[in-house]
């Protein structure tokens, strides 16, 4: 019997929250009716306002949420569309827009991207009603983003990407705000980790990607700073690992701690004879991780900075004028 209770008991304890709504409700009903049938004159006036206003509150939280993630893209779960102010076209966000409009364009002059602190109407989708941009519809008073920026005309119910608005950026970044700070060199919100010892690169954030051409700034993808301060798509960053390719597109640095690889060169080198019209060879090479140039012996497999011992280096010319220096 004990094993039958506890079963049903186990199926009945989830409510969702429209039963929860009417139990509170049925409980505010037959409170202010006990009250009427008992005849409690000195407490009915006040009990009854304060179960009014719980119905009101009850009645404005529910319509609130009511379609909460149900609505949106693939870009962002949202309860309202955008009337984009460039074409007057209606699209469920700006990427969508710009997804159709620019990257889908055929007609090159066509083209265009929507500018998002333009917008200026936007459509409940619940009860497609168009109006200014406003967090809540003023038709049927749904929320249309559980996170609304009024600066960026920005929706979105999915607030654990902990959204926050950066004025320095001008635009709204995820990921919370005590998680990131802003470098005005750098142009752009960086993560805390970094802020006692980033390189700073002047507006480093404000250029295409420099493996797939995508504006940084405002990109929705990972995005990772280099040792040498510069920036790409983290997603870009494995691609070129996937090819064995370690440098900065930008600066020829090594994007990550090569230490490992340099010693397995400098086994390689070791176990590799030169012919003997090159043993006494040399050359001079510039360094691209700390921008030395030395003077080294010539060999095929690789050139060691005698600086920072880095093999990520290029020849710049062959062996000195032995004559010339000397004279």
């Amino acid at each position: 019997m004990a094993v039958l209770v506890a079963a049903m008991e186990t199926l009945l304890t989830p409510w969702n929250a429209l039963e929860q709504y009417r139990y509170s409700y049925c409980n505010v009903a037959s409170h202010s009716h006990q009250h009427l049938v008992q005849g409690h004159t000195s407490c009915l006036d006040s009990d009854t306002d304060n179960d009014h206003d719980l119905h009101d509150e009850l009645l404005q939280t529910q319509r609130l949420s009511l379609g909460l993630k149900n609505y949106g893209c693939s870009h962002y779960r949202r309860r309202c569309r955008i009337r984009a102010p460039c074409c007057d076209e209606i699209f469920d966000c700006r990427h969508c827009h710009n997804d159709v409009k620019n990257v889908n364009e055929p007609v090159p002059s066509k083209r265009h991207e929507m500018p998002r602190h333009l917008v200026e109407r936007v459509i409940c989708s619940l009860c497609n009603h168009e109006q200014d941009v406003r967090q809540v519809c003023e038709n049927c008073g749904v929320c249309m983003g559980e996170y609304f920026c009024s600066i960026c005309k920005f929706f979105d119910d999915e607030t654990k990407k902990q959204q926050y608005h950066c004025d320095s950026c001008g635009i709204c970044r995820i990921g919370g705000r005590d998680n990131f700070f802003h470098c005005d060199r750098c142009g752009c919100c960086y993560s805390v980790a970094l802020q006692n010892g980033h390189p700073c690169v002047e507006k480093s954030m404000h250029q295409n990607c420099p493996v797939c051409f995508e504006y940084l700034f405002d990109s929705v993808k990972d995005i990772t700073v280099l040792q040498c301060g510069h920036t790409m798509h983290l997603d870009c960053l494995r691609e070129m690992h996937s090819h064995a390719q370690y440098c900065c597109p930008l600066c020829s640095k090594s994007v990550c701690d090569m230490s490992s690889v340099w010693e397995q060169i400098d086994r390689e080198i070791a176990s590799t004879q030169m012919p003997e019209s090159h043993i006494n060879k040399r050359v001079w090479i510039l360094c691209n991780d700390c921008g030395s140039t030395n003077e080294v012996m010539f060999h095929i497999v690789g050139h060691k900075c005698t600086s920072c011992r880095s093999y990520n280096t290029r020849l710049t010319r062959g062996a000195p004028n032995v004559t010339s220096s000397s004279s």
